[in-house]
């Protein structure tokens, strides 16, 4: 087939899962295909599911079955939604959990991952799913980064968060509050820092990054009087990763180091664990903020909430967030290199 303006090579082909059935995903990924973009959208998922979802929402988005793509990426159509069917173990309702489903939920994360390894996708963005109901299904489950970096087999992944020009890297992820400290060690911040660094260059293009490396405790220690992982493990760790040409820069206290002064002499933030960078950037632009799994041969992308599933089928939920996580994941994987 001759490319043309509705088929080419060149356009992307991203794979989006449609995650957890009963949550918001499946309408989210309607209310998206209802956009014009400028890839093709692969949406993985129970097509029954979406038919049904979206007639009970009144939507105008019409469902597409379609088979494992083997010609040229077809630019998308707004109004549709292509969907390689993966049919659900068990009926799904909207707020209502069930485990019989996790294996579905699992296969499409696989069959997602699977086609970006291949070149299949471009890059993958990945609707919310549940921690708990796939624990409960007796998997162990810690989310989607683990999941993604084991199935690849992945080292250490990293978790990086993006509200317009603000990144913000997780050197810990979903860790109790008090295994924190002892997860953290000069070999775990300077692998991070050097993921972080590479893949900046990699996906961004920022050649020579700067990184302000947060400290653990309040006002970064205070010198010791209020917490020595300042002193022992963070400012010797980034001593290490200036030696070895990353630009980082810190112990900073968390409580100024994302005072927009500060902000702007970098281009990344490492925070020490989830809840002391995510917050900010929430608060920065719920609905735009993006999740990026940095560390993994592949790109993907995820919208920054879970499956809110007290508005699964009510059609109220924002699809912001899942939008951004979609132009980021185009927008990176055609930058040109």
């Amino acid at each position: 087939m001759t490319p043309t303006s509705s088929t080419s090579p060149n356009l992307p082909r991203i794979a989006l899962t449609s995650g957890e059935p009963a949550g918001v995903g499946p309408e989210l990924c309607l209310a998206l295909a209802a956009r014009a973009l400028p890839c093709e959208l692969v949406c993985l998922g129970d097509a029954g599911l979406l038919e049904n979802r979206a007639r009970a929402l009144g939507g105008t988005v019409a469902v597409h079955r379609q088979a494992a793509a083997g010609s040229p990426p077809r630019a998308h159509v707004a109004g549709t939604l292509n969907v390689e069917h993966h049919p659900l173990a068990v009926p799904s309702v909207a707020g209502s959990l069930d485990t019989a489903n996790v294996p579905y939920v699992l296969s499409l994360l696989n069959r997602a991952i699977d086609g970006a390894l291949s070149g299949e996708f471009a890059a993958i963005v990945t609707a919310p799913v549940h921690k708990g109901i796939v624990n409960d299904a007796g998997v162990p489950f810690r989310g989607h980064t683990e999941y993604l970096a084991q199935r690849t087999h992945s080292a250490r992944p990293v978790m990086l968060l993006t509200s317009g020009a603000l990144r913000v890297a997780l050197a810990t992820t979903h860790l109790p509050l008090k295994a924190v400290s002892g997860a953290i060690t000069q070999d775990l911040l300077c692998e991070t820092a050097s993921i972080l660094q590479r893949d900046l260059r990699r996906w961004w293009g920022i050649e020579a990054p700067r990184i302000a490396v947060c400290g653990l405790n309040p006002h970064a220690g205070e010198g010791g009087y209020l917490g020595d992982e300042e002193l022992k493990t963070i400012a010797p760790a980034i001593a290490r990763m200036r030696a070895s040409g990353i630009d980082a820069r810190g112990p900073l206290p968390a409580d100024t180091a994302f005072v927009p002064r500060v902000l702007a002499d970098f281009d990344a933030v490492l925070a020490m664990y989830h809840d002391q960078g995510l917050p900010v950037v929430k608060h920065a632009g719920f609905e735009q903020a993006v999740n990026v799994t940095l560390g993994l041969p592949l790109l993907r992308t995820s919208p920054d909430h879970g499956t809110a599933l007290d508005l699964a089928g009510t059609g109220r939920a924002d699809v912001g967030s899942l939008a951004a996580a979609l132009q980021l994941a185009i927008a990176l994987a055609t930058r040109p290199r």
